[in-house]
């Protein structure tokens, strides 16, 4: 099992810049890939970006040169976190932020997300 909470969500005017962080515990040697997601009123929830083991990313076109994903997982260590550094925030960023992990046999776990609000 992987718990998974969300922070640093908020208000913010536009242009601005928050940083969300993703608290992770339990069984943190079993994540391979970790994520985060958004969920906007009325709409789907949509990949934002995704970092694996190994340093690899993948950005959503929405968020390439603006956001940045970035983990600190170790089985020796106390604050296993994943953060998303979000910059130069539009009101189309207005969502719920979900973290995501996905295991090395392929479960996936989902925080309870984290509202962020753009405002114009």
């Amino acid at each position: 099992q992987v718990q998974l909470v969300e922070s640093g969500g908020g208000l913010v005017q536009a242009g601005g810049s928050l940083r969300l962080s993703c608290a992770a515990s339990g069984l943190i040697f079993s994540i391979n890939n970790t994520g985060w997601y958004r969920q906007a009123p009325g709409k789907q929830r949509e990949l934002v970006a995704e970092m694996a083991t190994g340093g690899n990313t993948k950005y959503a076109d929405a968020a390439k040169d603006r956001f940045t994903i970035s983990r600190n997982l170790s089985r020796d260590n106390a604050k296993n976190t994943v953060y998303l550094q979000m910059s130069s925030l539009e009101p189309e960023d207005t969502a719920v932020y979900y973290c995501n992990a996905k295991t090395w046999s392929k479960q996936g776990y989902w925080g309870r997300g984290t509202q962020v609000t753009v405002a114009s």
